[in-house]
C-alpha cells in the first residue's frame, strides 16, 4: 500500500498554503491565518479485499500543557511534554477514487469551524482538536470538522511533525456520524484494518525553525 502527495513530501517542510496559520508580515503580530488548503493525496497498491478507506492527520508534538503557549516573552523548550493533536479525520472514503484533489476538503479558514466540511460523496469527517484549543477564544470558538492545517505555537522551539495515515479497511463503511472523535474512529476500525500507509510533513512558526 502506498500513499503519496503532490503537496506534502515525506519529512520535508509543509508549504504555508496548506496551514491554518503562517508567519505574519506585520511587525505587531507573529502569525496570521493562512490558506488552509487540504493537500493532494493519492493511493495505490491497496491490499486485496479493501472496501473503504479511513484517514487521520495527527501532530504528536503539541505541548501537553498550554501554559505560555503563544505568549510573548516565553519560549517553549523542545523537551516540554507533548501530546497528540488531530488535524483531520475522515472515514468511508471510496478506494476507487484513487486520490483527493488539492483543496477538495478545505479551502480557507472558516471562523467557528466547517459545519459541513467538503469532501467526496459518501464520506464522513470527524471533529478536529481546534474545537477544544479555540473553545475559549472570543472570535474563533466553535466546532471544527474536517481538515484544518498546521498552526503550531509561534514560540515553540520544537519542530512539529504532521503525519497523515491512510487505512485500508475490509468493510464498506464504518457506522460513524459526522463529527466523530478520533477515539470513535479507532474503535470502529478495530479488527478491520488490512494495511496502512503514512507520510509526514514538518512545520513551525518559530523564527528559528522556518524552513526546517
Amino acid at each position: 500500500m502506498r500513499l503519496s502527495s503532490k503537496d506534502w513530501q515525506d519529512q520535508q517542510p509543509i508549504d504555508p498554503k496548506f496551514a491554518f496559520g503562517k508567519p505574519a508580515t506585520e511587525a505587531d503580530s507573529p502569525m496570521a491565518l493562512s490558506d488552509n488548503l487540504s493537500p493532494h493525496l493519492a493511493w495505490s497498491d491497496l491490499p486485496a479485499g479493501t472496501r473503504s478507506l479511513a484517514l487521520l492527520c495527527i501532530d504528536p508534538d503539541v505541548p501537553a500543557v498550554g501554559d505560555h503557549v503563544n505568549q510573548a516573552g516565553h519560549e517553549l523548550p523542545e523537551d516540554l511534554p507533548r501530546t497528540d493533536f488531530c488535524h483531520w479525520s475522515l472515514a468511508n472514503l471510496d478506494p476507487d477514487l484513487g486520490e483527493l484533489a488539492r483543496g477538495q476538503c478545505s479551502d480557507g479558514v472558516v471562523v467557528g469551524g466547517k459545519a459541513q466540511p467538503p469532501g467526496p460523496a459518501g464520506c464522513v469527517q470527524g471533529v478536529n482538536d481546534y474545537t477544544g484549543f479555540l473553545a475559549g477564544h472570543p472570535d474563533m470558538a466553535g466546532t471544527y470538522l474536517g481538515y484544518d492545517g498546521p498552526c503550531p505555537p509561534w514560540n515553540d522551539l520544537r519542530l512539529h511533525h504532521y503525519q497523515i495515515t491512510l487505512y485500508a479497511l475490509d468493510v464498506d463503511q464504518l457506522d460513524l456520524p459526522q463529527g466523530f472523535t478520533v477515539a470513535e474512529l479507532k474503535a470502529a476500525m478495530d479488527g478491520h484494518v488490512l494495511a496502512e500507509a503514512s507520510l509526514t510533513g514538518t512545520y513551525s512558526l518559530h523564527p528559528q525553525q522556518h524552513g526546517r
